[in-house]
């Protein structure tokens, strides 16, 4: 083990090194590298694994319950698809109470006292906190294509988003992202942007399970197409790393100097929502876009995104939050599928704050300050539709996240809203659309596609293509 000052000599040849090789290649970014070697902390390096286990020593656990199981039926934590057996904690937090015990009455105490306190709780427990200030993200436009999808003309612009690192040049993070817009549009149109689901390096899909065959038509871009709106596309792993061992990189990292989260540090689903949210930062400045009319979609881990982004920023317009299950839309206290201890294992815990790991350990379900009602109940009074499939769709738990929207209705309702207008789980393909909570369950799998459709007809409601001006000159008239 070298002594400190043979650590220093090491570190000032290293320097050297760095701003006589580095700075001629690259100029005045070179010596911003080298600048940053010499004093800035180097980015530490860790497994998921190390990175879980020392998250529990700083919280004194040793040890946590085992996740669900949903491949063997016979082991002791096989997963449970018994709806007798799915409720052990059926008395959930209430939305409209304050932590002092007054109940809520009208929407200014929402508003100025109950609503921060469910934030609060969502970003010290479940969510992580996003640091007060964050780095500028520079939009480039890398190119502009014009194409067709279907029989629609359209322009597809390839952006990159450079996260401004001068703070600790040593990350370097790029957020992809792909706008496309009619290309006969007149004006700007709304958009409906995606998580573009990409499985993380080393993480292949699992493999296809039987489900009923998806009927032959357009796709959802085509869809959009069709009533004149725009598509989108970012990618969440450009932002943050779907894993343990990248909370010291990407944007997480980049806040933090490469250094390891402190226990109520946001997680990868608060970090890819503050990227979608600078992607509608883009929006605002691109004149094809109606910034104030663009909504948010995600399937699976993603829709667990999709639905903090839509709680924590309140310019989106609308969102379909697609299967999302744990994490996302579905009650932490429901014992179905998937389980607070799947999300706190090694392979998860990452999506989350620090924080959470608690509840899979001396702490259980029930004494998480806040459940997934009051994430649906905090997009409130704007639109959510919440959806998941019923063949091989179990494991997020459809029956789970109908429930959470049911709790999230009394907050709807207060701020003159719509709720699902039904406490009674509804029938496969039954559309509870008529509020502005919907939830339908298709009758495929782990699959946003059989539920496109719907949430179109929900968010038309809400959203619409721009007014041509012969149409505006017809409206005159009559």
């Amino acid at each position: 083990m070298p002594d400190a000052s043979m650590r220093s000599i090491r570190r000032s040849v290293a320097f050297v090194f760095v701003a006589l090789i580095v700075a001629p290649l690259a100029g005045e970014a070179g010596l911003a590298l080298a600048q940053a070697n010499k004093t800035l902390p180097q980015s530490v390096v860790l497994t998921a694994e190390q990175d879980h286990q020392r998250t529990m020593e700083l919280l004194h656990i040793t040890a946590l319950r085992p996740g669900a199981d949903g491949r063997n039926t016979q082991v002791p934590n096989a997963a449970n698809y018994d709806e007798a057996k799915a409720n052990p904690y059926p008395t959930l937090p209430d939305p409209l109470v304050l932590k002092n015990g007054m109940r809520v009455k009208d929407a200014k105490t929402w508003w100025g006292k109950r609503r921060a306190e469910i934030v609060e709780d969502f970003d010290r427990e479940i969510y992580g906190r996003v640091p007060k200030v964050t780095p500028r993200v520079n939009w480039k436009l890398i190119s502009t294509t014009r194409e067709t999808n279907g029989d629609v003309p359209v322009i597809t612009k390839k952006l990159v988003g450079h996260v401004d690192n001068t703070s600790y040049p040593f990350i370097t993070v790029d957020i992809q992202l792909t706008l496309t817009t009619p290309a006969n549009a007149i004006g700007p149109v709304p958009v409906i942007m995606e998580f573009g689901f990409v499985f993380p390096p080393g993480v292949r899909p699992p493999a296809p399970q039987p489900a009923a065959p998806v009927p032959a038509g357009p796709t959802w871009q085509q869809q959009v197409l069709a009533k004149g709106w725009g598509y989108a596309s970012i990618v969440p792993n450009t932002i943050q790393a779907d894993n343990g061992a990248g909370l010291t990189g990407g944007i997480i990292g980049l806040c933090n100097k490469g250094q390891p989260r402190k226990l109520d540090d946001w997680g990868a689903l608060r970090a890819w929502a503050w990227g979608a949210s600078r992607a509608l930062d883009y929006f605002a400045t691109d004149r094809s876009v109606n910034a104030k009319q663009v909504g948010l979609e995600g399937h699976s881990r993603y829709g667990k995104a999709t639905l903090v982004a839509m709680a924590y920023d309140p310019r989106f317009a609308v969102a379909y939050v697609s299967s999302s299950g744990e994490g996302g839309a579905k009650l932490h206290r429901r014992n179905f599928g998937e389980l607070v201890e799947n999300v706190a294992g090694t392979g998860e815990y990452h999506w989350m704050a620090g924080n959470f790991l608690k509840y899979a350990g001396p702490l259980n379900w029930n004494d998480l300050p806040v459940d997934a009602h009051e994430l649906i109940a905090l997009c409130a009074p704007r639109p959510v539709f919440i959806s998941g499939g019923a063949k091989g769709d179990g494991w997020v738990d459809a029956k789970g996240m109908f429930l959470a929207a049911v709790g999230a209705g009394p907050v709807y309702k207060l701020l003159g809203k719509k709720d699902l207008g039904t406490i009674e789980f509804a029938p496969v393909e039954t559309p509870l659309i008529d509020g502005e909570v919907a939830f339908r369950q298709h009758s495929g799998g782990h699959t946003p596609g059989p539920n496109w459709p719907t949430f179109l007809t929900f968010a038309s409601r809400y959203i619409k293509p721009p007014v041509l001006p012969a149409a505006k000159r017809a409206a005159k008239r009559t």
